[in-house]
């Protein structure tokens, strides 16, 4: 936990992108922007990740109440043949229809991720990051929406799923957002980049 609050707290100046390189052997001290330096670049990093977290939710509230409004209760739409429909169903479980029997624990789960995205972006200085963590937060408001004022009841809401490709569990795009948030997550995982902006080289 030490050398965790360790990287979060040592990013990177807002000129150079919010990404640094962490040098074996530096103190804290040579590594600390000034706090002058470090409101800017986390103020604008933050405004992406709330920026992409908006437009997320938003695609994702609109989509849903089309679906309820025109598709529920009706034959599914085929968009790309047999291969894609868009087929209106109700899902109390996780994404893509797993674990229907625990609904009230997968909406603790999402609250939860959204209190950590929260506390992450108080020292976020990596735009990367701030579009990873967007999707994840827009995605996760989406379907705790769902939980919380669908029925059969609060925290107990099932959520709107739609997207139906061929052979596949049915998805909606908060789903999708919160899958491609995470397989950002990983690539910037892989290259080395903190949310701090701090780039680690082997």
């Amino acid at each position: 936990m030490a050398e965790a609050e360790r990287i979060i707290g040592t990013p990177g100046t807002p000129d150079d992108g919010g990404e640094r390189t962490a040098t074996p052997g530096a103190s804290g001290a040579d590594q600390q922007p000034a706090p002058d330096q470090r409101r800017p670049g986390r103020g604008r990093r933050i405004a992406v990740l709330f920026a992409v977290a908006a437009f997320a939710y938003a695609l994702d509230l609109v989509s849903k109440m089309i679906v309820v409004a025109k598709l529920e209760h009706h034959a599914p739409i085929q968009v790309i043949g047999d291969w894609l429909e868009f087929h209106a169903i109700r899902n109390p479980g996780a994404a893509f229809g797993f674990g229907g029997a625990f609904t009230i624990i997968f909406t603790l789960i999402a609250a939860a991720v959204i209190v950590v995205i929260f506390r992450l972006a108080r020292k976020l200085y990596s735009f990367p990051w701030a579009v990873a963590l967007g999707l994840l937060l827009g995605g996760a408001l989406g379907n705790l929406t769902d939980r919380i004022f669908r029925s059969p009841g609060i925290f107990e809401g099932q959520v709107v799923d739609f997207i139906a490709p061929k052979g596949f569990a049915v998805f909606n795009l908060a789903d999708s957002a919160i899958v491609c948030g995470g397989i950002l997550i990983v690539l910037l995982s892989f290259r080395g980049l903190d949310p701090d902006g701090t780039v680690h080289k082997d």
